[in-house]
């Protein structure tokens, strides 16, 4: 059995990546155009059932554009969780609105809608569910929430490009929807992220948006910034995304074969009507979670990532109070193996190996 390192993540780039981006720089037409408009059709083809799509450069990028197009800002309020990287809850604060913390649910990581629907206030504009790790959030009976409320839903789609639920792709479901393109992403630009959106005007005003609030040159319509996705970025993108569907089914298998074969640990489950594109494969550890980690290190030269030990509202940059049970226990006891699409079948029973020996251990 090979005693190689097995990464937490692996980014798969090419020579038809490298032919991409080596064709753009023969072109000279490196900044925002021809390219970028292309992948966003691509996108909007493969994964958005045709919805519009709008490339930036980067995932954070699209959230806070999102929510200025949308009309989010000073004196609002958005529901986020607060089990999910920072810059969702970061997006929300650059608008100038607050974000308000939601517990999770334990099954999948992601918002609680009761405890979304206690919080409502005056003051909600909007709901900004996460499909973390892939898993797709219980987005339907969020669109029945905020439609009934009368409020806004947005999805951060980040880690969920091409999962689904009852058959529709999430990203479909929101006023937008933003995708992220960075490289341990299940498919990368290699920087950037896409927003899409089945709203007109909110199109209108993240292309204004990224571009200096111009449609055409030196006519500002209004305060914007530059959050232009580049040719380059674009070209690799292009590539990435006739890849996308095999990793992801590749993904997939190898979720499964953890499934069938890890014990000790809580495995990922799957909501009915669902599909986990396993953008992390994330088990929860009882006992000493980081000890775990470090073992699988030290003892089997597997790496791991836990994701995310400190909630977004007890960071530094929010210090809020907020008593978030579940998302207490996640920050907890998360941890994540490798999933990616290099593993092969001696990693596979390696991580398995390790996993078994080190639960039963007590490690």
């Amino acid at each position: 059995m090979s005693k190689d390192f097995i990464p937490a993540a692996k980014p798969i780039v090419g020579d038809e990546e490298r032919a991409a981006v080596d064709a753009v720089l023969l072109s000279g037409m490196l900044a925002q155009g021809a390219e970028v408009a292309a992948f966003e059709k691509e996108f909007s083809e493969v994964l958005l059932d045709g919805r519009a799509a709008v490339a930036v450069n980067s995932g954070t990028a699209g959230l806070h554009l999102g929510l200025l197009a949308a009309g989010i800002g000073p004196g609002d309020e958005v529901i986020v969780p607060s089990f999910t990287f920072a810059a969702t809850a970061n997006s929300v604060a650059l608008t100038g609105a607050t974000p308000v913390f939601a517990d999770i649910e334990l099954d999948h990581y992601c918002l609680d809608i009761a405890h979304v629907e206690s919080l409502i206030t005056e003051k909600t504009k909007g709901i900004m569910p996460v499909h973390l790790y892939g898993h797709p959030a219980a987005i339907e009976a969020y669109r029945t929430l905020a439609d009934r409320h009368g409020i806004a839903l947005f999805e951060d789609a980040a880690q969920a490009h091409g999962a689904s639920l009852g058959g529709r792709q999430v990203g479909t479901f929101g006023d937008f929807a933003m995708f992220s393109l960075y490289p341990t992403k299940n498919m990368t630009s290699g920087e950037g992220g896409m927003v899409s959106t089945g709203n007109p005007e909110i199109e209108r005003r993240l292309r204004l948006l990224r571009n200096q609030g111009m449609e055409r040159q030196y006519e500002n319509e209004l305060v914007g910034f530059n959050a232009r996705m580049t040719n380059l970025h674009a070209a690799i993108g292009r590539v990435q995304l006739t890849k996308v569907g095999g990793w992801t089914a590749q993904r997939q298998a190898n979720a499964a074969f953890l499934s069938a074969n890890i014990e000790g640990v809580a495995t990922p489950t799957v909501a009915e009507g669902a599909v986990h594109v396993y953008h992390q494969y994330t088990v929860r550890v009882g006992g000493d979670r980081d000890a775990f980690a470090a073992a699988l290190k030290d003892e089997y030269n597997i790496g791991s990532g836990v994701y995310y030990p400190i909630p977004n509202h007890r960071l530094p940059s929010f210090q809020r109070t907020e008593d978030l049970p579940n998302t207490e226990t996640a920050a907890r006891e998360v941890l994540s193996l490798p999933v990616h699409p290099s593993l092969d079948s001696e990693d596979l029973d390696r991580i398995v190996t390790a996993v078994n020996a080190l639960a039963k251990a007590g490690a």
